[in-house]
């Protein structure tokens, strides 16, 4: 391809990106990275943690989930095993485990991209605490990426509750996300979510700052 044609197409490409971004406001998001968690029912708690256990706050997050103390051991096929993996509270109706697509690489088991909450079909993982072991046979996924967003900022940055939408990244990389869904509810801070894969792809550390492009 001519260097000519090149340069027009990437002119063209830059211009898109430009005026999706004037739609949008220019709303710009701090990034939190998301390591590898699991939910857990309470009755999956007593299994793993012994009977009548309750989850214990380290820190807190938003949308009144807080990281626990309590970690956990997963162990995917062929026993391939990722240890320390932190409990998210508080407990669920259903567990699930959201990893990066490196850790289902290590796993070796084939955890589709979804929504938290979304675990039909999922893949199977194991569980293993300090006194005893859970089986999922679904509930292992690659968590969607996402913003979390209070209604006043969704209508700051002309978008609602389920809209799915790009980002760019203004740094050396340059990245532009697609397919990031916006949640919207009362109880959440601003602040877009990924895993550590796309973080460290794209050269982003939490507190980064990104751009909302239609």
């Amino acid at each position: 391809m001519e260097q000519q044609t090149v340069e027009m197409i990437t002119r063209m490409v830059l211009q898109t990106i430009n005026r999706m971004e004037e739609k949008s406001n220019g709303c710009q998001v701090p990034v939190g990275v998301s390591a590898r968690h699991i939910h857990l029912t309470q009755e999956h708690v007593e299994t793993l943690f012994g009977q009548g256990y309750r989850l214990t706050k380290k820190k807190d997050l938003m949308g009144g989930q807080y990281a626990c103390n309590e970690t956990v051991t997963v162990v995917g096929l062929k026993l391939r095993a990722i240890e320390n993996v932190r409990v998210l509270g508080p407990v669920r109706k259903a567990s699930q485990l959201e990893i990066s697509a490196t850790d289902a690489m290590k796993l070796g088991v084939a955890a589709p991209i979804r929504e938290s909450g979304n675990v039909a079909g999922s893949a199977p993982i194991a569980v293993v605490g300090p006194k005893g072991v859970i089986y999922l046979e679904e509930g292992c996924i690659i968590a969607m990426r996402h913003i979390h967003m209070s209604p006043a900022d969704a209508m700051a940055a002309g978008v609602a509750d389920g809209d799915i939408v790009s980002v760019k990244a203004d740094n050396e990389r340059g990245t532009v996300f697609n397919q990031v869904k916006i949640r919207v509810n009362d109880s959440f801070t601003l602040e877009m979510h990924i895993d550590t894969d796309e973080a460290n792809a794209s050269k982003i550390k939490t507190g980064d700052k990104v751009t909302i492009i239609k």
